[in-house]
């Protein structure tokens, strides 16, 4: 499975869907991430997601790479989510919210949501230009170095490497059929 899964990845960087919406992807994949699940902001959000052009699979792997490495960010999004909530000026606005009918469904008062929320918003440009680069970058320079280097040749014999491979031309085989 996790074979498969790096198989999708590869066909989606080398196959020639949109840079922008694979990029799109990975930058709502981090947004997600950012965010505690189990709220109406979340779910929004990830509905929102199939609304737009991103690449779906992308933003999916996306979130769970970033998911890992969320926990290690609680503190600073805790620590921006608290002086966002304890800002005087914005005090009346957020109590206004919180007697709405479905506002406290978001949890937008839980300084991890709004933390979250706020350094996804700010960070999601910055992971889209990253990723787009990194998409182009990739189908330029390195998937052709890759493909005629004489390490991929040798390790194609190795059978792990070869099932990969397999995988890999399964998926653009999918890929290649649904578009």
């Amino acid at each position: 499975m996790f074979l498969k899964l790096i198989a999708r990845v590869i066909v989606t960087l080398s196959s020639n869907t949109n840079p922008v919406q694979i990029a799109a992807g990975v930058a709502s994949g981090l947004l997600l991430a950012l965010l505690p699940a189990g709220n109406l902001l979340w779910i929004l959000l990830f509905l929102l997601l199939f609304l737009s052009k991103a690449h779906y699979g992308m933003a999916l792997v996306s979130m769970a790479v970033f998911k890992l490495a969320a926990p290690a960010a609680a503190g600073p999004l805790d620590a921006l989510g608290w002086t966002v909530l304890n800002a005087p000026v914005l005090r009346p606005a957020f109590t206004a919210l919180y007697g709405m009918p479905v506002a406290p469904l978001t949890r937008f008062n839980n300084t991890l949501v709004t933390g979250g929320l706020l350094a996804g918003i700010v960070l999601w440009a910055p992971a889209f230009l990253a990723a787009r680069a990194g998409v182009s970058a990739y189908r330029a320079r390195i998937a052709p170095r890759i493909a005629g280097s004489k390490l991929v040749t040798a390790l194609k014999k190795v059978p792990l490497v070869s099932a990969l491979a397999k995988a890999v031309g399964a998926a653009a085989g999918i890929a290649g059929s649904a578009e």
